[in-house]
């Protein structure tokens, strides 16, 4: 079964992974952690942003950039910039692809970037704003992929509690 990818490339603040996590675990979206992380795995942020869910969370991690390239060689890339030509909403993303978000501090390199200029994308934004928070880019894009992909095996009617629609 075919699924989306989330990649953070060197990710710094826990709570945001934690989010970030707790999103793909209800989407059924692996996460994929490229190291150096600014905390460890085991940070009560990440844990409480998380919630329960990150024990069943589908997350590898990788020990830099070309450990994550050397063992997804056919990874369709996208990546997810405020420097990006595109906007999000503008690419197909097939049903298996990587969305790649850099570093809350300062984005992914451009080294990176230079080499995948149609697959960088950005989200829109009024003025000067100069990025959104890292967990909020992620639901943003995610979501645009999975609606795309018609929202696959994922529940799409909720149920009241307590009374009956």
């Amino acid at each position: 079964m075919a699924h989306l990818n989330i990649v953070l490339y060197e990710p710094e603040i826990p709570g945001n992974t934690g989010n970030i996590g707790r999103t793909c675990y209800a989407t059924g979206t692996r996460l994929h952690l490229i190291e150096p992380l600014g905390f460890i795995l085991n940070d009560k942020t990440l844990q409480r942003a998380g919630m329960d869910y990150w024990k069943n969370l589908d997350v590898i991690r990788y020990d830099d950039w070309q450990d994550f390239l050397d063992k997804n060689p056919d990874a369709k890339i996208y990546y997810a910039t405020t420097k990006g030509k595109h906007v999000h909403t503008e690419v197909q993303y097939e049903e298996d692809a990587y969305i790649m978000f850099g570093p809350e501090s300062r984005g992914i390199p451009e080294e990176i970037l230079v080499e995948h200029p149609d697959e960088c994308v950005r989200i829109p934004m009024m003025g000067e704003t100069r990025s959104l928070n890292l967990s909020n880019s992620v639901a943003v894009i995610l979501y645009e992929a999975l609606r795309q992909n018609d929202f696959s095996q994922m529940k799409l009617e909720g149920e009241l509690h307590r009374l009956h629609w």
